[in-house]
């Protein structure tokens, strides 16, 4: 058995066609949201850095925190990458600013 549902047609409700559209645009966030142990690790980065070199930079000695509070945040927000992102563990890994992390780095510059 079909069950037909009678329903208005649009055509009936004349004030629905007239409204406006109320939903705003979204536009694509240019600025990256960081924390400030991201946006400290983007004014401390000179050229390209080994992880070793970053955390002393800050006096840290915790590398777990090291990397989930800073290394994480600013990869994944594309600020920093590695130099050998197909051997994330190698020894060698270094890391160096991004094109947006240069950008954003003199926003925070500008900001001081």
């Amino acid at each position: 058995m079909v069950t037909i549902l009678n329903r208005p047609a649009a055509v009936d409700a004349p004030e629905i066609l007239s409204k406006p559209q109320v939903t705003p645009q979204v536009t694509p966030q240019v600025t990256p949201q960081v924390t400030p142990q991201v946006q400290k690790l983007l004014t401390i980065m000179e050229d390209e850095m080994d992880r070793d070199q970053l955390q002393n930079a800050f006096g840290l000695r915790a590398r777990k925190n090291f990397r989930l509070l800073y290394l994480q945040p600013a990869l994944e927000s594309g600020l920093i990458e590695m130099t050998i992102p197909d051997k994330p563990r190698s020894s060698k890994q270094r890391y160096r600013l991004t094109e947006t992390g240069l950008e954003f780095r003199k926003k925070l510059g500008n900001q001081k």
